[in-house]
């Protein structure tokens, strides 16, 4: 694959991941979802960040000075912006003519409505750019375009990415942004490039405010990847300039929701005494929660991701500074988790806090797919991943917040939803079709794009595919 059909095979793979998060859904009526969806609104419609019309609707909710707001720091929330704007010019309906009941259907139209557009223009379109620069990281770090598919596949269909891709919570965007950064650290060869990756990183703390701390691993990095080169202190600028400018939406919402520059939503929380705990409910790690966190049965990542249990194997086989980037990134986003008071997220099918990590490991998925010497063990480890596909097709399309009382998180999916039918998707949720025909289009459209992604990625030659315009 070589000239102009180079750009193919990624254009391929980010289309086949932006449609696999945009065509399922999640319940918008889900505390975490419809709180940033309230804030998004109230400050469209109204030109404020409050919320008090929407408080009874939610649990997560801050209250200052008598008004209730935002609790989450506000990224997702100016992502859906324009999709809220957007579905008010469509349809000409606003807020206040809804009634404000969890069951009125109207409210929960209007809702879902807005959600699934800031989805398909916010999070599924960046998870879509991070698998596509996802394979080119490790097509250059391997030299093997089969196991960069693999590495790719395995960050976003075949891991709790792909479901939590389908909601406007954070941690998927935080994920791609983080994939997105290292890409553009590991090139390192302009300016352009180098505002891009810390764009990624300073966006990515705007959605989560923890993503600081694994974020400062992957600047680290890049100043290394620089430091010796004549021009350091320009690519280093252009760096801390993107880093600036995606930081500064944070400080415009500050001022229009409270006046001032600094405040955090986290410091009103209404109703988790437990984020009173430490730093916002941060304490020190626990080891026994870091190991429910990757093998427990209730929240364990393995369980919903298996394929990233080679990952974790293939990131030893990788080049040195990479692979202690990707793995230190990674082991903090997990022992930041097993800090936290409310480590196990509430309604959740998987570990939704240790998301962000998915990216780092999946990148071992191409050093592992790298290393092996056999048809059969190629054969057995595209099986790994046809399975995690499997598990995060049915979590995607019936439900990511499996509730936290269930030992076996899956086993719910599939016994309250998946056996019922009972599959969220757009054929089903705006077209009025059987619930199952959603699954059978992903399929009549995903699996062909899958069968041409794998014979393309046998067939390529020469090095990475992506370069920034």
């Amino acid at each position: 694959m070589r000239g102009g059909g180079r750009w193919r095979l990624p254009i391929v793979l980010a289309l086949l991941v932006w449609f696999s998060c945009a065509w399922f859904g999640s319940w918008e009526g889900n505390p975490n979802n419809a709180t940033r969806l309230f804030a998004a609104i109230s400050l469209v419609e109204d030109g404020d960040a409050t919320i008090d019309e929407f408080a009874p609707l939610t649990i997560d909710k801050a209250l200052f000075d008598g008004h209730f707001y935002l609790d989450k720091a506000p990224g997702m929330t100016l992502m859906a912006l324009p999709a809220v704007a957007l579905a008010n010019a469509w349809t000409g309906e606003r807020s206040a003519l809804m009634f404000k009941r969890a069951d009125d259907p109207g409210m929960a139209r209007f809702m879902r409505l807005r959600m699934r557009l800031a989805v398909a223009i916010g999070p599924a379109v960046l998870t879509a750019i991070a698998a596509a620069l996802l394979f080119d990281l490790a097509l250059g770090l391997t030299g093997s375009a089969s196991g960069a598919l693999v590495a790719a596949l395995g960050f976003a269909l075949g891991s709790p990415v792909w479901g939590w891709s389908t909601t406007v919570f954070g941690h998927a965007p935080v994920a791609a942004l983080y994939v997105i950064a290292l890409w553009a650290l590991w090139r390192a060869d302009g300016t352009r490039v180098m505002a891009l990756a810390g764009a990624a990183l300073g966006w990515a703390v705007v959605i989560e405010y923890q993503a600081v701390l694994a974020g400062s691993v992957l600047a680290l990095f890049g100043v290394w990847r620089v430091w010796a080169r004549p021009d350091r202190w320009r690519l280093l600028g252009a760096a801390t300039a993107g880093g600036v400018v995606a930081l500064l939406p944070l400080f415009a919402y500050n001022l229009v929701a409270f006046g001032t520059l600094w405040k955090l939503g986290y410091q009103g929380v209404v109703g988790f005494e437990g984020m009173n705990q430490g730093l916002f409910g941060l304490g020190w790690p626990r080891p026994d929660v870091l190991l429910e966190l990757l093998f427990g049965t209730t929240r364990g990542l393995f369980w919903v991701a298996p394929v990233l249990l080679l990952a974790v194997l293939g990131l030893t086989l990788l080049p040195k500074p990479v692979a202690w980037t990707a793995a230190v990134a990674a082991a903090i986003v997990l022992l930041v988790n097993a800090a936290y008071f409310y480590w196990d997220g509430g309604n959740s099918t998987g570990p939704r806090h240790a998301t962000p990590a998915i990216g780092m490991l999946a990148l071992g998925l191409a050093g592992f797919w790298a290393g092996l010497t056999s048809r059969w063990s190629r054969v057995a480890t595209a099986g790994v991943l046809a399975l995690s596909i499997g598990i995060n097709l049915i979590i995607a399309a019936c439900d990511i917040f499996a509730p936290p009382t269930d030992p076996w998180p899956l086993r719910w999916v599939v016994t309250q939803h998946l056996a019922l039918g009972d599959v969220t998707s757009v054929a089903g949720d705006w077209w009025g079709w059987p619930e199952w025909t959603g699954l059978a289009i992903w399929a009549a459209a995903a699996l062909p794009m899958l069968a041409w992604l794998v014979r393309a990625a046998r067939l390529h030659r020469g090095g990475p595919t992506v370069s920034l315009l």
